[in-house]
């Protein structure tokens, strides 16, 4: 049975080696690190699985990004992922546990009232579409790098307040000011 803590409870160098052997060394050239360069993941959204021995399995991280549509307005979202899993320990939920606590975080924070902040990634849509997440909306989005369409995947109650095109990129403080203007 996993134990789920907050990742800023872990040491960044054991989250860093998970990354690693989850997703190469080579991680940081990938298109979702463009998308959220020079941000800092959200404390309350991410998560880190221990096993019942305390030993690090898992990860989610979800951070603050934006769709700036053709008019330089820039929409927030968050962007969830990286989701990773020890190799060898794949297959045992502590994927699907991560996703859970992370969704649920941003859907307990919508029940209460707060606004909704969509939510994009990159990834299989046979497995993130159990959480709702499609390509469906994304079809004229773009990204600092390269993609595949059908893998840029959006979860939202409500599409219709995001520009049907755009690019992705970090939310920064300069994007927070134009959000303003």
């Amino acid at each position: 049975m996993a134990t789920l803590v907050p990742l800023s409870a872990i040491d960044a160098d054991m989250i860093e080696q998970l990354l690693d052997a989850a997703f190469g060394e080579n991680r940081h050239a990938r298109t979702a690190y463009r998308i959220r360069e020079g941000t800092a993941w959200l404390d309350a959204l991410s998560f880190a699985a221990l096993d019942e021995e305390e030993y690090l399995v898992g990860s989610i991280q979800l951070w603050p990004v934006a769709l700036t549509d053709p008019q330089g307005r820039p929409h927030p979202l968050i962007m969830v992922g990286p989701v990773a899993v020890m190799p060898g320990r794949q297959g045992e939920g502590f994927g699907k546990a991560l996703m859970a606590a992370s969704l649920g975080a941003i859907d307990a924070a919508f029940d209460e009232g707060a606004p909704p902040f969509p939510q994009i990634l990159i990834g299989d849509p046979e497995y993130y579409g159990q959480w709702g997440f499609t390509a469906e909306h994304t079809g004229s989005w773009h990204c600092p790098g390269p993609f595949e369409r059908e893998r840029l995947l959006l979860r939202t109650g409500n599409p219709a307040i995001l520009p049907p095109e755009g690019m992705l990129g970090p939310w920064t403080s300069e994007t927070s000011q134009a959000a303003k203007d």
